[in-house]
């Protein structure tokens, strides 16, 4: 069954932020978590990673930081996602792993996927998450998550949209991981009942397994 990837909000407020995230963690089991703002700059970045990876681990989740290996590490977090391509893939994998995971993003082509994983990738995440979401999930998203799943023993991290309706989809294809972002942070009812919503949708869309 599929476990629950959470990527941050783009924009990300010091001040209110990580009590709304201390509390959504609380509330629901989430295996990673993806620290993504978008423009701002490195110290920016590296000070909302001090602040959230803590917050994220205290919780059980996997802390990772898009793109930026000095605020990964500076910020103790437990990985890098990697979106640039596969030259700087093989750079993080060189000097993070094993101790820290490195993920790979941005990856558009089924060739991008299996060239990821040959550079040892902890994982692939297929979407777009600079992008901006739709309700549904991307079509060549599902496709290359319905293509790596049943096949590929490196874990896959497949991006809904910004409709939680979108998870059940994803979650039949098998993959490790359902990553949501929008769907989370903008939904009214708040983020806790959103992952709860999530998590209901997974463990009912789950393949079933034969003993």
């Amino acid at each position: 069954m599929s476990s629950l990837y959470l990527i941050t909000p783009r924009a990300i407020d010091l001040a209110v932020f990580p009590a709304e995230l201390d509390a959504a963690l609380a509330a629901v089991p989430v295996a990673s978590l993806l620290i993504a703002p978008e423009g701002v700059s490195e110290m920016v970045l590296q000070r909302i990673a001090e602040v959230l990876t803590p917050i994220g681990q205290r919780h059980g989740a996997a802390v990772l930081v898009a793109g930026d290996s000095r605020a990964a590490g500076r910020a103790k977090a437990d990985g890098i996602h990697v979106a640039s391509g596969v030259a700087d893939l093989k750079t993080a994998v060189a000097a993070f792993q094993p101790q820290r995971i490195v993920g790979a993003g941005n990856l558009k082509t089924r060739h991008d996927a299996m060239e990821a994983a040959e550079a040892n990738a902890d994982y692939v995440l297929f979407g777009m998450i600079e992008a901006p979401e739709t309700p549904d999930v991307h079509p060549k998203t599902l496709e290359l998550a319905e293509w790596w799943a049943p096949v590929f023993q490196v874990p896959c991290v497949a991006l809904a949209g910004s409709d939680l309706a979108s998870v059940d989809v994803l979650a039949a294809t098998g993959v490790d991981f359902v990553a949501l972002r929008d769907a989370v942070w903008s939904d009214p009812r708040g983020p806790a009942a959103a992952l709860a919503e999530a998590a209901r949708r997974i463990a009912e869309s789950a393949p079933e397994t034969v003993a």
